[in-house]
């Protein structure tokens, strides 16, 4: 099985832009980038994926700052303008669980506030085990995503498997089989809070164990080298890895006429990128950052 991959933009005005080059690919957008217009959204005239920006919300404030019903009217009024069938789905207001993200303080250069008032903490409460934290996180999760659904049964909600350990995710699934869900029977759950993770052979033991369950899952911002070993396994996976490569290493494309420095936020790179990965075999092992020089 090859899984597909979503390309993650920084530009939802992509969407209607008639490049016949984008005509099979799935773009993969961020709810914030749609909220940056006021004036209605043209149709699009390619398929989409809706990101929560979830990580952002918890990074910076520590909570979800709009309600399940606030959400889904926003997710509403994007699919409604935009075109139902043109966004296949989008992601829950989750919870992810990455230690950085519960605790808060300094990691890789970022700061995180940390979820202790989410937690129910008040100032001078000892802070909770690890584990605490994170089931408190997973129950968050999964409440909020059966509250979309019972808010909206006509959007395409998928469902998120979050945890921090191996057996955390394993406590997720009970989570939602408690609550009535075959996980076996959706079309797609996605795999939260892995993205940021070192250990790739961690989270290939957890994609197995997955797969090996039946479930087809979609892999959040996977690494590219991690997809090299279970991107088999995965019925899809979003990237925006060229984003960050272009303006890391300071690339911006001969044939590209923009006035940018890099191509962080450039279509013609972002195809570039996207087509040397997909038209390759095998796909998956060639998902590195070498870029080609001309489209």
């Amino acid at each position: 099985m090859r899984a597909r991959l979503l390309l993650g933009t920084p530009e939802a005005h992509w969407l209607q832009d008639p490049d016949p080059r984008l005509d099979d690919v799935v773009l993969f957008i961020a709810l914030q980038r749609f909220l940056r217009r006021i004036s209605p959204w043209p149709p699009a005239l390619h398929d989409f994926c809706v990101d929560s920006g979830g990580f952002t919300e918890l990074q910076k404030h520590g909570r979800w700052r709009i309600t399940a019903a606030q959400y889904v009217a926003l997710i509403r009024r994007i699919r409604t303008q935009l075109g139902p069938d043109r966004m296949l789905w989008a992601a829950p207001q989750d919870y992810m669980c990455e230690e950085a993200v519960i605790r808060g303080g300094w990691f890789k250069g970022q700061h995180f506030v940390g979820t202790r008032e989410l937690r129910g903490l008040k100032p001078g409460d000892p802070e909770q085990d690890l584990t605490t934290a994170v089931r408190i996180h997973q129950r968050l999760t999964v409440a909020n995503a059966l509250e979309l659904r019972r808010l909206a049964p006509d959007i395409p909600f998928i469902l998120v498997l979050q945890g921090n350990r191996f057996e955390d995710y394993k406590h997720c699934a009970r989570l939602y089989t408690e609550a009535g869900i075959d996980l076996a029977a959706e079309p797609v759950i996605g795999l939260g809070s892995v993205c940021r993770r070192e250990n790739t052979e961690e989270i290939a033991e957890i994609v197995d164990y997955f797969h090996g369950q039946g479930i087809k899952l979609h892999g959040f911002g996977v690494k590219t080298g991690g997809l090299g070993i279970y991107g088999d396994q995965l019925v899809s996976a979003d990237s925006q890895a060229w984003s960050y490569g272009y303006r890391k290493r300071k690339i911006r494309l001969p044939q590209c006429t923009h006035q940018a420095k890099t191509c962080a936020n450039c279509k013609e790179g972002a195809l570039a990128w996207y087509r040397r990965i997909c038209d390759t075999p095998p796909s998956w092992r060639q998902m590195t950052f070498d870029v080609p020089t001309a489209a």
